[in-house]
């Protein structure tokens, strides 16, 4: 049996610190108050090349329906640290407010739909657009999107939930986007996005019954392991917690 750290389901945690940045390192995470984006905090934290955690959210500001916020968080972080060496996206929502996930075509609403992709690709699009100018151009700096294998078209087998899996493809389509532009400014910078896994959170409560579902914590942990070694040929892709590529 393997020495390393294990979580509950068996996932092997290996994470020992983003070694691949400089020492002091500056990290920023968009999402900082929910359960993955809490954990990204904790982690970071915990690292001792990391020099400074900046946690953005509703609560300090950062409403991803306002680009003006989006925009004024950017200054903010740029006027105080200037470069940064991380980012982290980790925000979303499985539904609208009083709509559960559509289960058939019959159920589909222009609310829902638009409702729902506002939150998990615009949102995190404008983030990406007023923040990764901010990733340090000189050495090796990451950006992580937290989006979802439900988002995968290739991996689509079952149909259902067409907001929640529009707006994840949607979001995988922008960082791939991003990737292009930022590669011609920053040929050193990595922008990925992550499938944590079904976390155990609220997020997924009362979701996919006899589903395994990943600490936090961990899940934290894996995405940045897997962040923090991605090659530079990688950036743009679609990755789950692990590294393993996901089809789009």
């Amino acid at each position: 049996m393997s020495d390393e750290p294990q979580s509950a389901d068996g996932d092997v945690d290996t994470f020992a610190g983003m070694r691949s940045l400089r020492d002091g390192y500056v990290a920023v995470v968009v999402g900082s108050t929910g359960g993955l984006g809490s954990a990204m905090i904790d982690v970071l934290r915990s690292d001792a090349r990391c020099g400074t955690v900046v946690g953005l959210s509703r609560s300090t500001g950062l409403d991803l329906l306002d680009e003006t916020s989006i925009e004024r968080a950017s200054l903010t972080v740029g006027a105080l640290h200037g470069e940064i060496d991380l980012l982290f996206i980790a925000t979303g929502i499985l539904n609208v407010p009083g709509v559960d996930p559509e289960r058939s075509m019959r159920s589909w609403t222009s609310a829902s739909l638009l409702g729902v992709f506002a939150v998990n690709t615009v949102g995190p699009a404008l983030v990406l657009k007023h923040f990764l100018p901010l990733l340090r151009s000189g050495t090796r700096s990451v950006c992580g999107v937290a989006s979802a294998r439900l988002g995968s078209i290739g991996d689509n087998g079952l149909g259902g939930w067409v907001s929640y899996r529009v707006s994840k493809s949607g979001l995988n389509q922008v960082v791939r986007t991003a990737s292009i532009e930022l590669g011609r400014r920053c040929g050193l910078s990595v922008v990925a996005g992550y499938h944590p896994g079904t976390l155990a959170t609220g997020f997924s409560a009362g979701r996919g019954a006899g589903l395994a579902r990943r600490d936090p914590g961990v899940a934290a942990r894996l995405c940045l392991g897997s962040l923090d070694v991605l090659p530079v040929g990688s950036s743009g892709g679609f990755f789950d917690a692990f590294g393993g590529s996901i089809a789009f």
